[in-house]
Parts: C-alpha cells; structure tokens; sequence
C-alpha cells in the first residue's frame, strides 16, 4: 500500500481551490462529481501524493454530515492497493470492519472501499485501486 490522497472536507470548494492554489504555488488539476456520493471534489498534486478537496452537494451527503460534525478539515488518507477485493478480504480477516462490503466507484477513476474509523484509531481509511 502506498499513500495516493489525502482527502479534505470542505464548505466551499470555488474558495478551497484559489487557497491551496496559492498554497501549491499551481492551480488543481481537475475537478468531477461523485453523484452516488453526493460530493464535489477538486484534485492538486503535491510531489506523489494528491489532495482531494471534498464539497457536499447536499445536506445528506457524507461530506455535508462529516462538516456539520466536525467541521472543515482531513477526512481520509487513501492507500492505493493493488487488489482492492484482495485487501478487503484480507484486512475483514483481520478483524478491520469495512463500510461498504462491496467495492464502489469513486472519482478520479479508482474503485474504492472504506475502512470504518471504529478499527482504526479513529481515522477514516480508503482503498482504492485504479479502475481497468
């Protein structure tokens, strides 16, 4: 596993942009819907690691649940893994506990599965692995 993203929840992406813009020193490089997650997200590039941006496009949405919450901030670190069901299986064998039992498509082409924050010290864990 190595880590791929860092994602970061946020109440206005058009203004999270411009400031991790100035931040990088360079503007992201995309930005694309997760409609099944109800999300927003906006990529930048930081050496080999990405930071996801993350705006809620309703009030039901994760994200938009996670800022009420807690307010803006990390919500996930992301490993990108070879063999996604491979790791599930494994990491279930464990004694981890996944969220979603069944992998789902994420943004930035990758096939996704969480890992709930209960198994792992309280951080909201990714694995993703890119979609063929």
């Amino acid at each position: 596993m190595k880590l791929e993203h860092i994602g970061i929840a946020v109440k206005d992406l058009a203004a999270s942009n411009e400031l991790f813009a100035a931040l990088f020193d360079s503007p992201h490089y995309k930005t694309e819907g997760v409609e099944s997650e109800g999300v927003m997200t906006s990529f930048f590039k930081s050496g080999d690691v990405k930071i996801e941006l993350l705006e809620g496009t309703n009030s039901e949405s994760p994200i938009s649940k996670f800022i009420e919450k807690k307010g803006e901030g990390i919500h996930h670190l992301a490993f990108e893994v070879v063999d996604l069901d491979f790791e599930m299986k494994r990491l279930t064998d464990l004694g981890f506990i996944l969220i979603n039992e069944v992998p789902k498509f994420g943004a930035d082409n990758k096939r996704i599965a969480f890992l709930h924050p209960k198994s792992t010290n309280s951080v909201l864990i990714e694995l993703c692995q890119e979609r063929s």
